[in-house]
Order: structure tokens, then C-alpha cells, then sequence
């Protein structure tokens, strides 16, 4: 890598950090080498679900299966990820971000590939958990390497536009998932071999961040997990849980099925697609709503926004309040995902941040598994059917709202410009 530009894009990043209190460090620093790779990295991240999400019902169809077995494409994506994350995150702390991140993007790509040959469901559904552990060190060193080289408001505004582009793209995937899946039931799956350029662009660019020395092997798993423990941290992966568990069983999951009966693939995937603009746009706007509204108002503003949505899609009797439906959701997404990546990197000191995200992550997949197997499960095996649970969705989120407003967490950090062991 050429010094010249490993010192600017290193000087750029100093000056984001030295200024993060600054009206303009409220902005992104596109031209830094760290926005570049993290945001190329999380434009990965929809190929895992999204792509795939509008094709359920056609693998359901080519391997002879059920909706719950269908699902667990879905759901077995996460499972490793939910018990490997931390150690992770131990990792990324011995070794660094940079190798990690690289090795988990070859992966992704590799195993993703892979699955286009797949002979059986049960050979697919191994991949599949394979290429999960792969996606879990792409969404951990991402988040913890904005929260290595940034501070305040800008770091939310970084990790806004990494919700924004990981929200395009996911709005993206699934029309490009629908459309592929009717050339060939495995055509979506050779997109994952675009990981594999970005591994070696990463490789090439990309400068390890500074960062303080942490722990080792199982010691830094305690120290790192008591420093998790504090109230404002266990709120924040609650409302991680709760957001994913939401958004992955009921727009990832039971909105496909509902919306299969009467729509091809392509324009569920288009359904989903209008949600993801809408969580893109809210997510853009993270670093300036930060200054204005507090995270507890920001996290209660995107539970209400689950719930008018999730309420809109039951009664809903067309595409088109479907449609708006889900736009109002995907606002909510991009409410809540940017503030709690931001408050939990406040929140850890800089030794342990790869271990307090990496059990972040560790939240976020166990929602993202629970909530399509509850979903599909309460649909089918107990006979529930999808539009009850969209309803039982809403009042859910309502609660979720009233505790917030009400009751209040633990105050949450915002705006502060370095660590608390700072």
C-alpha cells in the first residue's frame, strides 16, 4: 500500500476523532479508507437473508419441504454465530480486526458459492451454518473497527450511513434474489462469490486501527462479559433482540408466505425492497437526530414506528397498504439499529469493544434465529396462521414503546466524545 495515502487516510481519521464534538464531525469522512472498507464489507451483509428471503417459497417447492423447514435457511444462518460471536471478538482483540475481517469475507464467499451445488437441503443447511460463522466476524470487526477510529456524533454518523448502506443493499438484494431465483432455485446463491474481491481489497488498503491492548483467551471473555453487565448495556441488547426478532420474523418471514398466495417472488422482493429505502433514509439521518432527540426517545420512536406498521400489515387488504406498511417499519429499523451500535461503543472501554460487540452480535443473531423459527412454528405446526402473529407483533412493539416512555432505561450514552474509562 502506497504510504503517502495510508498517512492521509490515517490523518483523516485522527482529525475525525480529535473533532468528533464539532458540528462537522457530525458528517461522514467518505474519503477515509476505514469508511470505505466497512461500508464495502456491511454491503455484503443482506446477501445472507434478503437475497434469499423472496425464494423461500421456491426451495420450500424444488426440495419437497415444509415452511418451517424453509425457514431454517433463514434461522441456521445465525445459530453459530450466536455461541462463536465472543469468541470472536476475543480474536479480533489478539490478532486484530483486520485479519479477522479478511478471513470472514473469504469465507462468506466461498461457502455462499458453494451452496449453488448443494446435491441436498440437509448439505445446504450445513453451508449455511458454515457461512454463518463467516458473516458473524463481518458484522463484529465492521462495528468495532467504527468504534475504534471514532468518537460522538461523528461515530454515529458513521455507523448511520453503515445502517444506510446495509439497508440499500438489503432493499436491493431480495428484487435481485426474486428475479434470479426464476432463472435457477440456486442462482442467487453465486452472488456470494462477491466477497471474495472485497477480501483482497481489504487485504491490499486496509490499515489495522490503534487501539488499546487487551486481555487474552478465556480471562478477556470474563473481564469483557462483567463489563456488559452494567443496566444500560443489558437494555441495549434487549432492544438488539427485540428489533431483529421483529424484523426477521415478520418482514423476512411470515410477510413472504402471506404475500406468496397472491404475488410472485419478485414483488415480494420488491416489498421488502421499499422497506429497506425507508430504513436507509432513517438511518442517513441518525447522526443529526442524535443531537436533538435522546437515544431513549429515538429507541421509543422506532418500537412505535414497529407498531402502526406491524398493525398496518394486518388489516391491510392490498399491496399498497402493505407497501406503506412496511416503509413505516423500515423507518423503525433505521431508528434503532445506528443508536445502539453508537451507545454500546460509548459504553465499552476500547480493550473490551470487540467483546462488547461481539455479544451484541451475539443478541442480534439470537433474534434473528428465534424469530422466523417462533414465526413459522406458531403459523404452521400450531395453526396460528401469519395474520394473527402480525397483530400479536404490534401489540408487542406497543409494550416494547410504553417501557421506554414510561418506565425509561437506565439513561443511555449520546454525545459523548470518548470512552467512559477514557
Amino acid at each position: 500500500m502506497d504510504h503517502q495515502t495510508a498517512d492521509t487516510d490515517e490523518e483523516i481519521d485522527r482529525t475525525a476523532r480529535a473533532g468528533a464534538i464539532d458540528e462537522p464531525a457530525a458528517t461522514v469522512p467518505w474519503r477515509s479508507r476505514t469508511v470505505q472498507i466497512v461500508l464495502a464489507s456491511t454491503a455484503l451483509a443482506p446477501l445472507g437473508v434478503p437475497l434469499i428471503s423472496p425464494a423461500l417459497p421456491v426451495f420450500r417447492d424444488v426440495f419437497g419441504i415444509t415452511d418451517a423447514q424453509a425457514s431454517l435457511l433463514v434461522s441456521t444462518y445465525f445459530i453459530v454465530g450466536i455461541v462463536l460471536s465472543p469468541f470472536i471478538g476475543i480474536l479480533a482483540d489478539r490478532i486484530g480486526r483486520k485479519r479477522v475481517l479478511v478471513a470472514g469475507l473469504l469465507a462468506f464467499g466461498i461457502l455462499g458459492g458453494a451452496m449453488a451445488a448443494a446435491p441436498t437441503f440437509e448439505t445446504l443447511l450445513a453451508l449455511r451454518i458454515a457461512q454463518g460463522t463467516a458473516a458473524a466476524a463481518i458484522f463484529i470487526t465492521t462495528v468495532t473497527i467504527v468504534g475504534d477510529s471514532f468518537d460522538g456524533a461523528q461515530r454515529t454518523a458513521v455507523l448511520g450511513a453503515n445502517v444506510a448502506v446495509l439497508s440499500a443493499t438489503a432493499a436491493l438484494f431480495p428484487v435481485l434474489g426474486g428475479m434470479l431465483v426464476g432463472i435457477a432455485w440456486n442462482a442467487p446463491f453465486l452472488t456470494y462469490l462477491a466477497a471474495i474481491p472485497i477480501a483482497v481489497f481489504a487485504q491490499v488498503t486496509f490499515e489495522e486501527p490503534h487501539r488499546s491492548a487487551g486481555g487474552r483467551g478465556i480471562a478477556y471473555l470474563v473481564d469483557a462479559t462483567r463489563t456488559v453487565l452494567a443496566p444500560p448495556l443489558l437494555v441495549l441488547f434487549a432492544v438488539a433482540f427485540l428489533t431483529e426478532f421483529l424484523l426477521f420474523g415478520v418482514v423476512f418471514t411470515a410477510m413472504p408466505f402471506v404475500l406468496a398466495a397472491a404475488f410472485a417472488p419478485v414483488v415480494i422482493g420488491g416489498v421488502i425492497l421499499v422497506a429497506g429505502t425507508a430504513s436507509m433514509v432513517a438511518a442517513a439521518a441518525s447522526g443529526r437526530l442524535s443531537r436533538s432527540l435522546s437515544n431513549e426517545w429515538l429507541i421509543a420512536l422506532g418500537f412505535a414506528c414497529y407498531a402502526v406498521g406491524f398493525a398496518a400489515a394486518w388489516v391491510a387488504t392490498g399491496l399498497f397498504v402493505t407497501t406503506v406498511a412496511v416503509v413505516v417499519v423500515g423507518v423503525g429499523v433505521g431508528l434503532l439499529m445506528p443508536v445502539v451500535d453508537a451507545a454500546v461503543s460509548d459504553r465499552a472501554s476500547t480493550e473490551y469493544l470487540a467483546g462488547a460487540m461481539s455479544l451484541r452480535n451475539s443478541t442480534t443473531f439470537l433474534g434473528r434465529t428465534t424469530g422466523p423459527i417462533a414465526f413459522a412454528g406458531l403459523a404452521i405446526s400450531v395453526g396460528v396462521g401469519y395474520e394473527p402473529l402480525l397483530l400479536a407483533s404490534s401489540l408487542v412493539a406497543i409494550i416494547a414503546t410504553g417501557v421506554v416512555v414510561v418506565i425509561g432505561p437506565v439513561r443511555l450514552a449520546r454525545k459523548s466524545s470518548q470512552h467512559p474509562s477514557a
